[in-house]
């Protein structure tokens, strides 16, 4: 007849639409990982965000406070210097300004140096979402 089907045997079958439903869930698996991904990798964005937008708003107001203090530790080491009841003072003005800002800068390259170190032991990849990958892959090699 010319209506004729061939259906595979039901062994056949079943084997292949088996290994159709295994290759569908692995491409759902990818795109669920994928989807958790980015999910993290956004919430990690917004987070750090936030983050910089207080450190901003803290170090604007710490550096105002910085520069004033400097201000009064110039003034006080020049009023120290001095003699009592005498305007002439041991130390000049910009000696002062010089040595305060020694100070600051011995100070700065050491907070400097220590935020480097702290920057050098981040890891800015989703760690979560490579757990998750490297366990997937196990499950999916330890299931064959």
């Amino acid at each position: 007849m010319a209506n004729e089907v061939h259906a595979a045997p039901p062994d056949e079958a079943s084997m292949t639409s088996l290994l159709r439903g295994i290759i569908n869930d692995v491409g759902d698996l990818i795109r669920q990982e994928i989807r958790f991904a980015r999910t993290e990798f956004k919430s990690d964005v917004r987070k750090t965000t936030r983050a910089c937008a207080v450190l901003a708003l803290g170090a604007g107001a710490a550096a105002l406070g910085v520069v004033l203090v400097a201000l009064m530790l110039v003034h006080l080491i020049h009023a120290l210097s001095s003699p009592a009841g005498t305007d002439a003072a041991a130390i000049p003005l910009w000696g002062c300004y010089g040595i305060v800002a020694a100070v600051f800068l011995v100070v700065g390259a050491g907070l400097g140096f220590v935020g480097y170190q702290s920057l050098q032991k981040l890891n800015p990849l989703p760690d979560e979402t490579a757990k998750s990958v490297k366990e997937n892959v196990e499950w999916i090699m330890n299931s064959k």
